[in-house]
């Protein structure tokens, strides 16, 4: 069994770089042979740029922008937003886009338990809604990780709020021609980030034990 830990869910909201300081640790952990963990964060607000950002994807207002070692472009963190840090080890023949297809699964399998239908979209990655009643496709899960000596690290933030405000000063993962959604904007009422994130556990464990080491 993975442990998982919680990092600032709630009125907390955790510092991105100690957090990040903080999967370097146990990735260096579990890459030589301690049990995998998966953190759980609510972060305070925060853009990330993964290593293909381009200048013109950036913040043009001056808004600092942290960047790291994962796969992905740019994307904002924040209140309101479930981030998920798995730091697993995989097993051999477990390649990084099986990965990424399991967070999506756990993602789409908790989304279809609370009535909403999400899936994917062909050479993106992430949890999307479809395009319909007048709404572009629009993702509600972005996914970016990194896989070095076969362990995990970065992960999945899952919109569970709304941060419209904050999404609408870059262009999210490089994409321009779709939005960006949340579990409250798609379903209405009275939803927490730790309780999402409790909702969780199940679907992420079942989806990641198969490819663990």
């Amino acid at each position: 069994m993975v442990a998982f830990e919680y990092r600032g869910l709630g009125e907390y909201h955790a510092d991105y770089e100690e957090t990040w300081q903080r999967q370097r640790e146990l990735h260096e952990a579990v890459a030589a042979g301690a049990p995998g963990r998966i953190i759980y964060v609510e972060h305070a607000p925060v853009y990330t740029a993964g290593r293909r950002t381009t200048p013109e994807q950036r913040p043009q207002d001056g808004t600092p922008v942290i960047d790291v070692d994962r796969g992905g472009l740019i994307t904002y963190h924040g209140p309101g937003q479930l981030v998920g840090y798995p730091i697993v080890r995989l097993r051999d023949g477990v390649g990084v886009v099986d990965y990424v297809r399991a967070l999506e699964s756990a993602v789409i399998d908790l989304l279809a338990g609370y009535g909403l239908e999400t899936g994917r979209v062909d050479g993106r990655t992430g949890v999307w809604l479809p395009a319909g009643a007048g709404r572009p496709e629009r993702k509600i899960c972005a996914i970016g990780v990194r896989v070095a000596r076969r362990t995990t690290m970065h992960g999945f933030a899952l919109n569970v709020l709304s941060s419209a405000e904050r999404f609408g000063n870059i262009i999210p993962c490089g994409i321009a021609d779709a939005g960006v959604t949340s579990i409250v904007e798609e379903l209405g009422g009275d939803w927490t980030v730790t309780g999402v994130a409790d909702d969780l556990r199940d679907p992420l464990t079942r989806a990641l034990t198969p490819l663990l080491d």
